[in-house]
């Protein structure tokens, strides 16, 4: 079957043939109808070799959804045929995070050697995507996978670091969205389906605030040196409840930081390498920093839910597995609009 892998450190990734997977005992062999392309993929192809937590070549792709292959023994919670979205941050299932569904905070993974498909185990870029867990595999119920494949993480990361700050969000609030690509297009959404909140994004590109504008927000502002004063103007001096930083750099945590009301949450949530300090002098008081990490098993089949009620709708381009290498080079270079979608069997 044909893969879109990265092979070498600092080198592109390549579309190679390798074997079909085969299920052993509770695992699920999918058929990929759709994989996304996710920026954490450029974060690990920019990584010095001494920093790569797994080794190489590694079959990319931690966003995937297909139509069941073949199950190996003791899978009965699926038959071949269902069409299914998959849960990409694997935990050991037993520890007390997994026993709540946060397997995205399993307390034993990293002593283990679990990782994400695409993240450390072979991922969904690729004809066939063996899932290690049946539960890890979430019906689509009726949703089309190129559209609903991002909600598995584009979807679902920014759905838990909304969902943590929902009781500041009331009427009059503000929530600031600091970038509006992939994920922020769909957080915009989110917040608009979620809460009273008036919601401002943030950009650097035109083309990614007219697509803000176009998905909900209530207003759009350049994300420069002046931003945090314009956001300041346009809520009175008072700041926003809820800053969400879908960039992480250095700039634009500064920026949330300056932007925050006394009592806001700052979530930092792209991966840019940016830290925001708190204390007294350095921030309102009480402004709370957090930097999650994708969502719980419960919180992606109601990211779902919400897809299916019509609430959600991802701003998708699609490329064949061969074209993968070219979407890549597309994203790096900021210009890709809402989410690349892979299609290797299409």
């Amino acid at each position: 079957m044909k893969a879109v892998q990265y092979r070498t450190v600092g080198a592109a990734p390549e579309v190679v043939e390798v074997p079909v997977p085969e299920p052993g005992p509770g695992q699920v062999l999918l058929k990929v109808t759709a994989a996304g392309v996710c920026h954490s993929d450029i974060a690990v192809m920019e990584m010095p070799a001494q920093a790569l937590p797994f080794p190489l070549p590694l079959t990319l792709g931690h966003e995937g959804a297909g139509t069941v292959a073949a199950l190996g023994e003791g899978v009965t919670a699926f038959t071949v045929g269902d069409a299914v979205a998959v849960y990409g941050p694997w935990g050991c299932g037993a520890c007390a995070k997994c026993a709540e569904g946060k397997e995205n905070y399993c307390l034993r993974a990293p002593e283990l050697g679990i990782r994400p498909p695409g993240l450390g185990e072979p991922g969904a870029l690729a004809e066939y995507l063996l899932v290690d867990d049946a539960r890890h595999l979430v019906p689509l119920g009726g949703l089309d996978p190129v559209r609903a494949v991002p909600l598995t993480d584009a979807g679902l990361t920014p759905y838990h670091a909304i969902k943590r700050s929902l009781p500041k969000l009331v009427p009059g609030s503000t929530a600031v969205v600091i970038g509006a690509g992939g994920l922020g297009h769909v957080a915009i959404q989110l917040l608009r389906a979620l809460s009273p909140a008036r919601v401002i994004a943030l950009d650097l590109s035109e083309a990614k605030l007219t697509l803000a504008r176009e998905v909900g927000a209530h207003e759009t502002v350049l994300s420069d040196a002046a931003a945090a004063a314009r956001v300041r103007e346009l809520t009175g001096g008072l700041g926003a409840q809820l800053v969400l930083d879908f960039v992480g750099a250095a700039p634009t945590v500064t920026t949330a930081g300056a932007m925050a009301a006394v009592e806001a949450d700052v979530t930092i949530v792209g991966l840019g390498g940016g830290a925001l300090p708190v204390g007294f002098g350095t921030s309102a008081y009480e402004v709370s920093v957090s930097s999650p990490y994708w969502g719980s098993r419960g919180e992606l089949a109601e990211v779902l839910d919400l897809a299916r009620a019509g609430a959600l709708s991802v701003h998708v381009e699609t490329y064949g597995i061969d074209d993968a290498p070219a979407a890549y080079e597309r994203l790096h270079a900021g210009k890709i609009n809402g989410r690349a979608v892979i299609l290797p069997n299409g």
